[in-house]
């Protein structure tokens, strides 16, 4: 498979319902329960982009752009942007959708990077 496909077929998407006990006192989601939940959907789309063990290294600019309400549903949707020789760049993108209408906006943006690594811990090629 090339590494285009492999892009492709690495997209990642997870729901999730937004419950009170992950929100704050304005009664959106707490932002670093969505930074969580964006690192393990980043983390998901790496392993599946290079089926090999990986660890987030670093985490990038993340937009907040709109609060993300209790009782919504979050759907996250992780895509490899850059591949390395040993890491790769995931843009994690959340959107927003009411639970009883078609309406959806994207709340949040962020890129986190990862790196393969080896039995021994250090990096290993994801090509």
């Amino acid at each position: 498979m090339t590494i285009a496909e492999r892009i492709v077929h690495s997209e990642t998407r997870i729901f999730k319902a937004v419950f009170p006990s992950t929100t704050n006192h304005y009664d959106t989601l707490f932002g670093g329960t969505a930074m969580s939940l964006m690192d393990e959907v980043a983390f998901i789309t790496a392993t599946r982009f290079a089926r090999k063990k990986m660890v987030t290294v670093s985490s990038g600019k993340i937009d907040f752009n709109k609060p993300i309400p209790a009782g919504t549903i979050v759907e996250l949707i992780g895509k490899i942007t850059e591949v390395g020789n040993t890491s790769v760049k995931v843009l994690v993108e959340i959107y927003i959708e009411e639970m009883y209408s078609d309406t959806r906006e994207k709340a949040i943006t962020g890129t986190f990077s990862l790196v393969a690594i080896g039995e021994d811990k250090l990096p290993v090629s994801v090509r």
